[in-house]
Formats: structure tokens, C-alpha cells, sequence
């Protein structure tokens, strides 16, 4: 039941899932569910992301009286191996310390890095399961559809101000980086998913961002995204000199292609052009990273 929540964790990790109950505790009984918080103001983003993955599951919303107040609670039903109950919190929540009904103290929770530590720790000897991020560069592309489909979702909220919205804009920035350097998977991924923290916190949507795709990126990518901001103001001319001489003497990676993705993101801000479908853009990669695969040397 835990690899089972590790497996749906994963697969909504932009709303910042918990484990709590018994699952985490491991005091389950026979029927028990697996109980998750997840974080987001829209529980349609939810929804879709659910639905990507093929997932049976129904939404149902609770009225209980706590403390001689009416609060309405909103579980989401997953019907899979195990039964999972998603309850679903507004996004400032995230960090919330829940406390027990009964004991009144705060309840355990994990993370997905938490609870992938604690699988590593308590299983030692099993090995057919991959608890931890280790592996190839990137998951698979497919599973990063879900985290664009939120941008998506969370687009009402997100809006970017000349192109309408933040995942038509990411489309466009894709389309631009494609013609610039069409066989880069690591910058092609940076140039889709650089804005895709807008649908999820539009406060810190760069953090939100790299959050978000832990573990699904590679570094190169993360540092695209993380500096892509610093870019605009580098071309600007807004940057602070002593934060241009740390950005430009800790690259790791090449300075102009941070510029370039800043451009490309400058470039597809307008209305009413053609751009991929987020489908098209994800098979595009998911190509291209199985050519690379096939030209890599054994």
C-alpha cells in the first residue's frame, strides 16, 4: 500500500500530496484506505490530472460540524488496487499543521521524498522497486503531461498578460525553442515547462516550477528554469552588477543558451498564432529522447 501511494503521489506531485493514516503509521486494517492530502484551489486540476492517467474515480463533498462551525470537506474517491481517499485542502495550506481530532497533536504526514526514504529504509532487500529518484535523466515524458495539464487547469489564474494564457504561451516558447535547437531535449523540456508553476503558485511560479518537477528533470533543465527570470533582466539591463557576476561566474551550464531560452520566452507572447498541442509537443520529446537512446553507445 505505501509503493501504491508512492505511485499516486508521483503522479500529482504539483499538489504537493501527503500521506497521513494508517498506510503511513502502518496500523492498517482489511479495507483500509489509502488516505492523501493534496493541495489546490481548483479541484477540476485534480480531476484532469486523474483523468490523463486513466484512474476511475468520483468526487464527493462533505458538510460536518467541528467546533460548532459547518466546514465543507472535499474527498476525492480513487477506485484502483487499493481504494485511495484524496482530501483536498486549498494550496496556502500546504504547510498547514494538521492536528488529530482525538489527540489534538499534529498528525504524521510524508512527502514523496519522505516516504520514498522511508520505503529505501524499511526495504532494504527489495530491489524490483525504484523508491527513489535515481536512474535515467528524466522520467518517463508522458508523466510529465499531468504537470502541464495543470497549467492548463490553473490558467484562469495564471493569466500572461499578452498571449492569453500561461500554457499557450509555454506552447509557443516550445515552438520557438524547437526551430532554435531542435535535436536539445533537455532545453526543448526547460522551453515547455518553464512557466508551468503559474498554474500552481503564480507568487513564486519559478519555485513552484522546480518543486514540481523534482525528480521528473534534469539538472540542466531545473537550471534553465530556475534562471530563466534572471535572463530577462540580464537582457533588460535590470540585473545588479553583483548578481550578473554571480550569475554569469557560477554557470554551470552555457550562458547562452539561458539567453536564448529568454528570448524564445519574449518571442511567444502573441495572439492568435498556431502553436503544438501539448500532445504533439510531448510525442516531439518523447521522439527525440527515444533517437537518442537508440544512437547512445552500449
Amino acid at each position: 500500500m505505501r509503493v501504491e501511494a508512492l505511485r499516486l503521489m508521483r503522479m500529482l506531485r504539483t499538489f504537493r500530496p501527503r500521506l497521513i493514516g494508517s498506510t503511513l503509521t502502518g496500523h492498517v486494517r482489511k479495507g483500509s484506505d489509502i488516505d492523501i492530502h493534496v493541495f489546490a484551489d481548483s479541484v477540476e486540476s485534480i480531476a484532469a490530472s486523474l483523468e490523463l492517467e486513466g484512474l476511475v474515480f468520483d468526487v464527493e463533498r462533505k458538510q460536518i460540524r467541528k467546533q460548532g462551525e459547518e466546514r465543507v470537506y472535499t474527498h476525492i474517491h480513487v477506485q484502483d488496487r487499493y481504494k485511495f481517499e484524496l482530501t483536498v485542502y486549498a494550496e496556502n495550506m500546504a504547510h498547514y499543521p494538521f492536528r488529530s481530532s482525538i489527540t489534538g497533536k499534529p498528525i504524521e504526514r510524508a512527502s514523496i521524498a519522505e516516504l520514498e526514504a522511508l520505503l529505501s529504509r524499511e526495504y532494504p532487500t527489495c530491489k524490483s522497486t525504484s523508491f527513489g529518484r535515481g536512474g535515467a535523466a528524466h522520467r518517463s515524458v508522458s508523466d510529465l503531461s499531468h504537470v502541464a495539464a495543470a497549467a492548463g487547469a490553473g490558467e484562469a489564474k495564471s493569466q500572461v498578460a499578452s498571449e492569453g494564457d500561461a500554457l499557450y504561451h509555454s506552447l509557443q516558447v516550445f515552438d520557438l525553442a524547437s526551430r532554435e535547437l531542435p535535436y536539445d531535449e533537455e532545453f526543448l523540456l526547460a522551453a515547455l515547462l518553464h512557466d508551468v508553476g503559474k498554474g500552481i503558485d503564480p507568487h513564486d511560479h519559478v519555485g513552484a516550477a522546480l518543486e514540481a518537477l523534482e525528480g521528473y528533470i534534469t539538472p540542466r533543465t531545473a537550471w534553465l528554469i530556475e534562471h530563466h527570470m534572471e535572463a530577462h533582466a540580464l537582457h533588460d539591463g535590470t540585473l545588479g552588477a553583483r548578481s550578473r557576476r554571480r550569475l554569469e561566474e557560477s554557470a554551470p551550464y552555457d550562458l547562452e543558451e539561458l539567453k536564448l531560452l529568454s528570448r524564445c520566452d519574449r518571442q511567444g507572447r502573441l495572439r492568435g498564432v498556431e502553436a503544438p498541442e501539448l500532445d504533439e509537443a510531448l510525442e516531439y520529446i518523447r521522439e527525440l529522447a527515444k533517437s537518442c537512446r537508440r544512437l547512445r553507445p552500449q
